[in-house]
């Protein structure tokens, strides 16, 4: 029995229905592309039939071959709109890159993968899983926690103690990487940044609960100072690294001396939090005006010290002259006087006078012992010339006090 086809492809609906006029009475659904590829290459490729458009249905344009075919078309659907083309469409949903892993998948290939699945692959699979729902059902609640929205702003910002926390883990691995000459610049910069976190941001979050105002600003006040060094090294060499030199001009006290200072530090910033006011009970405005001033002399005070020592140096580290201009000229040590003005000046921002004092007492005590060892280095070296500047400027960190 002579087979008739019909194919209709509809623009809204990207399927296309046959039924052949055999024996069989067979009616198949397949989509529109995949239809044309076997359909036509099949039946009149290989047969040479051609396909004839029928004229007597207005508003129907379909093909059919030579054989007759009756049909009766119903008007519950409107008329779609048909179109053939001799060549078959490629489909854009076929190549998209997210479907290429699940074009070839089929149902036996997916048995065949999960029979092959060890009882350790199970529980393997089945924890990750756990701790995916886990994951997503906690950060899910904390989004539609209307407490911690309540917290979450510019100016009152909930303090995340487990980002704190895993900043200060991760700067610490640095810091050992360090110790032994392996830090990346990325990794340098990470273990300053856990440090000056848990100096200006930790403390005043843990007592008042919640950040504002100086806590931020003097967060990266910090880092802008302390990253002088490196801008000096860029603006005389061009990069930021450091370079070989005597290591008789690397002076380091001993390392109890090292440990008592840092952790005298540490502690002054934390005594500083607790006896300061709440922070939304600083005042603002014009009365904060000295403590800008204090920043920018602070800052210029490091720059230029670095500069002019970096200037008069070789490989930024070892003297080749006795500094005798800016910052010098009023203090034989200002890089170490400019780290305790920025420390006073944190703490009058925080309206802490007597974290201040205590403060300031370990700063001098460590940079004392630390500016002898660099000035009988310096009479070593330069002799005479050196004496009479210490005659010249007879102050160590504090002008006209120390």
């Amino acid at each position: 029995m002579e087979t008739t086809s019909v194919l209709l492809n509809s623009k809204t609906i990207p399927f296309t229905f046959a039924f052949s006029r055999n024996n069989s009475r067979k009616l198949s659904f397949r989509h529109s592309n995949k239809q044309f590829q076997s359909h036509f290459s099949n039946d009149y490729i290989l047969s040479g039939q051609s396909l004839k458009p029928i004229k007597n249905q207005p508003g129907l344009p379909f093909y059919q071959s030579t054989s007759s075919l009756r049909f009766t078309r119903t008007h519950l659907l409107s008329p779609p709109k048909c179109s053939y083309s001799g060549s078959a469409s490629t489909d854009d949903s076929q190549n998209h890159p997210f479907l290429k892993p699940f074009k070839n998948l089929s149902l036996d290939k997916l048995k065949a993968i999960l029979l092959q699945l060890t009882p350790i692959d199970i529980i393997k699979w089945s924890g990750i899983l756990s701790i995916a729902i886990a994951a997503t059902k906690w950060t899910l609640n904390l989004v539609l926690n209307p407490f911690f929205w309540m917290y979450f702003s510019w100016t009152w910002l909930f303090w995340p103690w487990f980002v704190a926390t895993l900043l200060a883990v991760y700067g610490s691995y640095c810091f050992y990487k360090h110790s032994i000459g392996e830090a990346s610049i990325f990794e340098q910069f990470a273990i300053v940044t856990s440090v000056f976190t848990w100096l200006t941001l930790v403390p005043p979050a843990h007592f008042n609960g919640y950040l504002q105002g100086w806590p931020f600003v003097f967060f990266f006040v910090y880092h802008y100072f302390f990253f002088f060094n490196v801008s000096v090294r860029k603006r005389l060499y061009g990069d930021y690294y450091a370079r070989p030199h005597d290591p008789k001009w690397d002076l380091h006290p001993p390392r109890w001396s090292r440990l008592l200072f840092c952790v005298g530090v540490m502690v002054g910033h934390w005594l500083a939090a607790f006896e300061g006011p709440e922070l939304h009970l600083i005042p603002g405005g014009w009365s904060n005006v000295g403590i800008w001033i204090l920043i920018l002399a602070t800052l210029l005070m490091q720059y230029n010290s670095t500069f002019y020592l970096a200037k008069y140096s070789e490989k930024v580290v070892v003297p080749t002259a006795v500094v005798q201009f800016g910052p010098y000229r009023w203090v034989r040590h200002p890089i170490y006087s400019s780290t305790m003005l920025l420390f006073a000046t944190y703490f009058l921002a925080l309206r802490a006078p007597l974290s201040l004092l205590f403060v300031v007492a370990v700063c001098l005590m460590y940079y004392a012992q630390k500016a002898k060892m660099e000035e009988d280095l310096m009479i070593e070296t330069f002799g005479e010339k050196y004496l009479e500047y210490m005659g010249k400027v007879r102050y160590k960190l504090i002008p006209l006090v120390y």
